[in-house]
């Protein structure tokens, strides 16, 4: 799971917004699909430098994400690295793509989890939303921050979705 930090829940957030507002959504699309929009949000990359990037190597995120190597030079293995930085990990990337991690399909509804579809817009808002909730906890644990003692515009984490 993600390294839970502020910066990376307003990126989710955001993307979530940006989704929720219209922005291009295709799953068959590099720099438009699930991972694509996190990444539009985390590198400033707009989808189409994404997706040219994407181009110069074989196969979709998840193969990418398998062939995966920080020094080879390769546009998008930089751009995944710079992902990197913000506390994901290529797990996270690839179960982005898929909406597949565990722990935040535990947290969802059993009647959507069931009947998630990775090239649903509505489903990738829901997941994502799952996610930063999942991420905002973790990090108040972690920081030992109770939200009844400390009002949360002064935790400097962005409010929810």
């Amino acid at each position: 799971m993600a390294i839970p930090n502020p910066e990376l829940i307003a990126a989710i957030e955001k993307t979530v917004s940006k989704l929720q507002s219209g922005a291009a959504y295709q799953w068959g699309h590099m720099g438009a699909c699930n991972c694509g929009n996190l990444a539009q949000e985390l590198t400033k990359f707009s989808k189409a430098e994404i997706h040219q990037f994407a181009m110069q190597r074989y196969g979709d995120w998840n193969e990418q994400l398998l062939d995966y190597c920080p020094t080879s030079g390769y546009p998008m293995d930089l751009m995944v690295s710079k992902m990197l930085e913000f506390g994901l990990s290529i797990d996270d990337l690839a179960h982005l793509e898929r909406l597949s991690d565990p722990q935040i399909l535990s947290r969802m509804e059993k009647e959507k989890r069931d009947k998630l579809n990775k090239n649903s817009r509505e489903d990738v808002i829901y997941y994502m939303q799952t996610w930063a909730n999942l991420l905002r906890e973790k990090w108040i644990q972690e920081n030992s921050i109770s939200t009844e003692i400390v009002p949360e515009k002064k935790l400097k984490i962005p409010a929810l979705v």
